[in-house]
């Protein structure tokens, strides 16, 4: 496999058109339609439907090329650390890790944010689902993790061996895709007796403990019908713009998507699910770099810095 291929496949996305992603890819039209194939048949399923003028991604197109981008964006960033590590070997790498959902919209801006106030630091992010953070943590294999958490879910810092603060904060908002007249497909707010489809956190994913308590408190366990569900919020929100119903999901991570009108609020903030991220490290580490970052927060807690 080809990581050039996800970005082949992200040309296509943006030209609708063979040949003008071939010429703005500098190769020829065959020889690009050979490495889209070849993409296909790595992930064993179409990418592309070829039968629409402009052509568009199918729905595992879609995902298959989000989740390609975060990869090669991670990658890239990793070597630049990397060459910066041996180019300043003395320079401690600072790990974070984080739910994927922060990781994909609020911590790069976060991690701005804090080196514009901070200084510059060499770091590493992984994302993962937060029971892996936490025990990458203890393992002393990162430094920092970052999570939600909410007045529905006990807080993470329970655990005596953890300390957190708080760096930010953003909500959990049902979303769908608009009808024409801009009004949600779905909407919360009415009285009908209509199930509605319902895009579900799996079980396991920590983001959804804090969504089920509102479902339950509110009644919606009977109005809402599972039609979708997975573990990450990339996965939801694409499913979601394609209309096939409702998610909670954060509003920084689907704010362009609210901004282009491709997804619309399915509801008041009746709804909405106020979430803190909070980053959490073990107390024990007492590397000096991590202490003073920590101290230069915790200064901060309160004024987030993104």
């Amino acid at each position: 496999m080809d990581f050039h291929w996800f970005k082949d496949l992200g040309s296509l996305a943006r030209t609708g058109n063979f040949s003008r992603a071939a010429e703005l890819n500098n190769i020829s039209q065959p020889a690009f339609s050979r490495r889209i194939k070849a993409l296909e048949a790595w992930v064993g399923v179409p990418l592309v439907d070829r039968s629409t003028h402009p052509v568009r991604l199918t729905e595992a197109g879609e995902q298959i090329l989000e989740a390609g981008q975060q990869a090669i964006e991670r990658i890239e960033t990793e070597r630049t650390n990397v060459l910066g590590a041996l180019t300043q070997p003395d320079r401690y790498v600072v790990k974070f890790a984080a739910q994927h959902s922060i990781s994909w919209r609020y911590f790069p801006v976060w991690l701005q944010a804090f080196e514009s106030s901070y200084g510059a630091i060499l770091s590493r992010l992984r994302a993962d689902d937060l029971p892996n953070c936490i025990e990458d943590m203890k393992k002393r294999e990162v430094d920092f993790v970052i999570s939600y958490e909410s007045d529905l879910q006990p807080p993470v810092d329970t655990d005596r061996e953890l300390i957190s603060l708080t760096i930010g904060h953003d909500c959990l908002i049902p979303v769908c895709k608009p009808q024409t007249n801009g009004r949600p497909m779905f909407d919360m707010d009415e009285g009908s007796a209509l199930q509605i489809p319902f895009l579900r956190f799996g079980s396991t994913a920590p983001i959804g403990w804090h969504v089920e308590p509102l479902l339950e408190s509110r009644g919606l366990k009977t109005r809402l019908k599972t039609v979708y569900e997975n573990s990450m919020a990339g996965a939801l929100r694409i499913r979601a713009r394609d209309g096939m119903g409702v998610s909670w999901l954060p509003k920084t991570l689907v704010q362009p998507d609210l901004d282009s009108r491709l997804l619309v609020q399915a509801g008041s903030d009746h709804w909405k699910i106020n979430v803190d991220i909070r980053i959490h490290r073990l107390s024990a580490n007492h590397n000096a770099l991590v202490r003073n970052i920590w101290s230069f927060l915790a200064l901060r807690e309160g004024v987030p810095l993104a």
